[in-house]
């Protein structure tokens, strides 16, 4: 994979003193630098072309652009992906007219790649009347919009659309999670009470549709120990793509855990990364030598390997 991301000049110097100590030995012509970064080698050219190339490309990409866009919030963001079975599969993407032009209660959720910041899960409900409003405002699936128009639109979505969201702080996942209850069960059971909060407000609807991120029986398994199941739901892959409950759903949960990802960097005073990456480990190890390693309980999801990259990291720098 090979995604080339254009950054600013305050980008190229935060990328610059970041890779200071990754840095290959041989430049490429016309490049400031090229370095190794786990899978993924980062070549960064005096144009300002950042080109990340391998297994791990799209996470360390998404990284820096995100970077880009908390230093250049007005910047349109200039990013390529050469994967072309993306493109195939977008090409071979069916929706089914009677699912997408239907009365709808959607569900969707954020957060749950991050390793700092909380879950988000919210249900939506679209009416029919509704689609024509929300396709003018550009609702599609947050993952193909920026956060900054995310943040622009999402507030007349909440005009339109009746919603539920429920947010799962990092301290009550850690208290949730166990061998017993993992990250699916956990989702599952945040899906099925966003929905019944929404179903039963008495909403006239064809479908309640869940983006897929479990088999069905399974779903239901997670459940079973559950009072009140909510059933008769449509389980779709790319939900986000083929009905505008699922959408609205997904840009409102990416919206409020935007607001609250923010909300939790100010109060450690940095900026958080999102994600995963070994930028996620680095940003933590600052966190535990300034706050203690136990502050990571209130902030990020312990059972992600980053946990264990940290302790790492903390020991050699000790």
């Amino acid at each position: 994979m090979t995604i080339t991301l254009k950054v600013s000049e305050n980008t190229k110097e935060k990328m610059i003193e970041y890779f200071e100590d990754k840095k290959r030995a041989k430049t490429p012509p016309y490049a400031i630098f090229q370095a190794d970064e786990a899978d993924t080698v980062i070549t960064l050219y005096n144009s300002g072309k950042a080109v990340f190339q391998g297994i791990s490309a799209d996470i360390d990409a998404r990284m820096w652009k995100e970077m880009e866009q908390h230093l250049n919030p007005n910047k349109t963001i200039e990013i390529s992906n050469s994967d072309k079975k993306e493109k195939k599969e977008k090409k071979e993407l069916f929706i089914d007219p009677k699912i997408y032009h239907s009365n709808a209660i959607g569900s969707d959720e954020v957060g749950t790649g991050d390793y700092f910041g909380p879950i988000v899960v919210t249900s939506a409900y679209v009416s029919i009347e509704n689609i024509p409003i929300l396709e003018k405002l550009g609702v599609k699936d947050s993952k193909k919009l920026n956060d900054q128009k995310i943040m622009e639109i999402v507030p007349e979505i909440i005009k339109i659309v009746p919603y539920n969201s429920i947010i799962l702080t990092n301290k009550e996942y850690n208290q949730k999670y166990s061998n017993d209850i993992n990250m699916n069960k956990i989702k599952a059971l945040l899906h099925n009470k966003a929905l019944n909060n929404l179903k039963n407000k008495g909403y006239s609807y064809d479908y309640i549709i869940v983006d897929e991120f479990a088999k069905p029986f399974v779903y239901y398994s997670y459940l079973k120990d559950s009072n009140n199941i909510c059933r008769n739901i449509t389980f779709l892959t790319k939900g986000e793509d083929k009905n505008l409950a699922v959408a609205c759903a997904s840009l409102i949960s990416r919206y409020i855990f935007l607001k609250e990802f923010d909300k939790l960097g100010e109060s450690l005073g940095v900026f958080l990364p999102k994600g995963a990456s070994n930028i996620v480990d680095e940003m933590g190890v600052k966190i535990a030598k300034k706050y203690g390693f136990e502050k990571l309980s209130e902030i990020a999801k312990l059972n992600f390997k980053n946990t264990e990259k940290i302790k790492l990291l903390l020991n050699e720098n000790k």
